[in-house]
């Protein structure tokens, strides 16, 4: 079921999850059709001064349009590095013991099929992105954008506390601006992709909570403050590889009464898919050997009683001893420090057979 993308389609692939492989690191990218290029370097918790935003945003692999939004807004840039090792560090905890570990290693031919890890590159991915810039607002690294608008919080009050919410109405919005969604065509790849993305940035959403303090004196509740705040990334994470492992493989049907295409799940009898569902096209091969899709799993560590047997796919594991240090008989002394001793210790390592 594979299908050529037209241009409005290839638009809406704009947030196709990359990993770029330079000298100093690799990082994901979902902002252009090419993969995001990043430089390598420290994270602010500032916006750049001067015009040093106006040469971060040339440097990454953006559309027109885009890089216009980024000049526009000096906090941008760094907002886009920071989705990128939000979503890359994500990714790759969420499958650590998974065969395919989420990398590409240069092996971008996965991004061209619709298999179920695609899926999830797409939505950690807008999630990732979502989540970033709803807290660059209320950390303040973006200009335009400040606290979130709950009701009975005046955004100088909301400074004062430290009572800042994360600002997600406004990261939503800025969000498919940016990307350029629009209403999708009627290929089957541009809709699965769409929909994979808007199931990121509803994970981010359903992980929005009501958080107050209470200001009075000895602590009293005399007076509330409530205000928005986003849930751990992690726990985005975490709901994304529930949705993974519990993806719809679905296919292209027209609705009678509307003539317009739509999703739908073979395994549940042709209803369309929920929007909280990773969907894809194509089922994953076994990420056993090396392929264009992944670099396989030979010489990948594994727990010997929990994933070697799944993650060395029968090919069995080799086990290895090696010492490792450790601080042991800690004490607590007078006045105020812990002193331990290093030990050494002797351990058993496992590491899949490559044939």
């Amino acid at each position: 079921m594979r299908s050529r993308l037209p241009g409005t389609a290839c638009l809406l692939r704009t947030i196709g999850l990359c990993i770029l492989l330079s000298n100093a690191a690799a990082y994901f990218g979902l902002t252009g059709r090419e993969p995001l290029v990043l430089l390598p370097g420290p994270f602010s918790n500032e916006a750049p001064s001067g015009k040093a935003h106006l040469k971060q945003c040339e440097q990454m692999s953006l559309t027109r349009r885009q890089k216009r939004m980024c000049r526009r807004e000096p906090g941008l840039a760094e907002t886009l590095r920071e989705s990128v090792r939000l979503g890359q560090l994500e990714c790759r905890y969420q499958f650590r013991n998974e065969r395919w570990n989420c990398t590409l290693d240069g092996r971008g031919s996965l991004l061209k099929r619709a298999f179920k890890e695609t899926a999830f590159l797409l939505a950690v991915s807008s999630a990732a992105l979502t989540h970033a810039l709803a807290k660059a607002c209320s950390s303040g690294r973006m200009e335009r954008c400040t606290c979130d608008d709950s009701p009975g919080i005046q955004h100088r009050e909301a400074w004062q506390w430290g009572v800042c919410g994360d600002n997600l109405k406004y990261s939503t919005k800025f969000l498919k601006k940016f990307l350029g969604q629009k209403r999708v065509s009627k290929d089957l790849r541009a809709q699965v992709d769409a929909h994979n993305i808007n199931v990121g940035i509803r994970a981010v959403k359903s992980g929005l909570k009501t958080t107050c303090k209470c200001h009075g004196v000895s602590g009293s509740c005399a007076v509330r403050t409530c205000w928005k705040q986003l849930s751990p990334f992690h726990d985005t994470g975490r709901l994304l590889k529930y949705r993974y492992d519990n993806g719809v493989r679905v296919l292209s049907v027209t609705n009678a009464a509307t003539g317009e295409t739509e999703l739908a799940g073979p395994r549940r009898h042709g209803q369309s898919p929920r929007n909280t569902d990773l969907v894809y096209l194509e089922d994953s091969p076994s990420f056993c050997r090396p392929s264009r899709y992944s670099p396989g799993t030979g010489g990948r560590s594994c727990t010997k009683d929990t994933s070697c047997q799944s993650l060395c796919c029968g090919r069995g594991y080799n086990t290895a001893m090696r010492l490792t240090s450790l601080s042991c008989h800690c004490q607590v002394r007078w006045c105020c420090h812990v002193e331990c001793q290093t030990c050494v210790r002797e351990e058993e390592v496992y590491t899949c057979k490559n044939a």
